[in-house]
């Protein structure tokens, strides 16, 4: 028992020293995209060819399926780099397809792919993946938007975790991009919630005590085969062992630049503020956990005048006035780091609605199927 337990010790310490890098708030932003047939906008099985024609395969992995491609920037060290990666990464794939007959199509869902198509990345993890999953792992024809922010302290990592949670509500409501799955108008402005949500280990987390108690958890997952990795945990938010960041994985992936350089901007300024913040005010870490889950549930699936209840304080107000509120506390931070153009862009999502109410307004113009050409067509390689 000696034995084991300093050996636990030393990993921990690992990780820990992982997370005192002094990084100053970089970013790592990872985008999926869809593998699409040129000619009409289906799902075609090109991860393979992608992967072996790339020039820095560092900027790219497989997701679970063979029509996904994943992209990932360097560390950067602030949003405007990263959006210059982001489209290094995108303008590639678009080279890449020119003479691998394919484009790449952005939505947090296929609008059409049907489920028992779908084939899986032949690798061990994925393996494990498709096994544990079974059928509802053909169900994640998903693409997503996730956003690595350093944290130069464990014990802070946990307590901007846990204070932030308060916030993915309206990270998810300002990001909603996927209406459409298996050729069903869902109801839903991000049917990808749902979907990714019938996966294990992907809710919105409890509060974490400690960077201990948070180890001890991935060390328990993975001693009793619930996991194999710690980034099997696909929590709405984690602290990411390996990489020393607090993930955000809230987001529906953007055909815009300018919207995801806005979401990255917001993501940044919320660790930003809250790592000030935290370290004077623990209550900042508690809130009501049932209410924060129904307003998740509201901003993936209704327009921004829904009313809600901030989980935090109790306060009966619209989406919109909550996502206001958030601006109201990260708004110095935004400042401070040279981002505050993004409000901009925050009023135009206000005012012309989100990337899914595009895809709904074009399925009333026209159809599903000129759908997928658009969201192929409608890209943008080019900030």
């Amino acid at each position: 028992m000696v034995r084991e337990y300093q050996y636990i010790e030393m990993s921990v310490e690992k990780y820990k020293r992982i997370f005192k890098q002094k990084r100053n708030y970089s970013i790592g932003v990872e985008e999926e995209f869809m593998i699409c047939d040129p000619n009409n906008g289906e799902l075609v099985n090109k991860a393979n060819e992608i992967m072996t024609s790339v020039s820095n395969k560092d900027r790219y992995s497989y997701e679970l399926l063979l029509s996904e491609i994943e992209t990932n920037t360097p560390i950067c060290d602030n949003v405007d780099s990263a959006i210059v990666e982001l489209s290094k990464n995108r303008l590639e794939l678009k080279n890449i397809g020119e003479t691998n007959n394919f484009k790449i199509g952005i939505s947090g869902t296929h609008p059409k792919a049907m489920a028992v198509n779908q084939k899986f990345v032949d690798n061990s993890s994925y393996n494990w993946v498709a096994d544990q999953l079974k059928f509802y792992a053909k169900r994640n024809i998903t693409f997503s938007t996730h956003i690595h922010i350093s944290v130069d302290d464990p014990e802070r990592a946990i307590k901007i975790t846990n204070a932030t949670r308060r916030w993915i509500p309206a990270l998810l409501a300002l990001s909603c991009n996927s209406p459409f799955f298996e050729g069903e108008n869902t109801g839903f402005k991000s049917s990808r919630s749902m979907q990714f949500g019938a996966f294990p280990r992907t809710n919105i987390p409890v509060k974490i005590e400690s960077f201990d108690s948070y180890y001890n958890l991935v060390s328990t997952l993975i001693d009793t085969n619930s996991i194999q990795k710690p980034r099997q945990i696909w929590w709405k938010i984690r602290p990411h062992l390996d990489y020393g960041t607090l993930e955000y994985r809230i987001c529906d992936v953007q055909r815009s630049l300018k919207r995801t350089k806005m979401l990255i901007a917001l993501v940044q300024a919320l660790v930003h503020s809250y790592d000030t913040m935290v370290t004077y005010n623990n209550n900042l870490e508690d809130m009501n956990y049932e209410i924060l889950n129904d307003t998740f549930w509201k901003s993936m699936r209704f327009d921004f005048d829904i009313p809600i209840t901030d989980c935090f304080d109790g306060t009966r107000l619209t989406m919109k006035d909550y996502i206001y509120k958030m601006i109201d506390s990260i708004h110095l931070s935004l400042a401070d780091l040279g981002n505050s153009d993004v409000l901009n862009t925050l009023e135009e999502i206000f005012a012309l609605g989100t990337e899914a109410d595009e895809q709904i307004e074009h399925v009333k113009n026209k159809d599903l199927d000129s759908l997928l050409l658009y969201l192929m067509d409608n890209v943008e390689y080019d900030i």
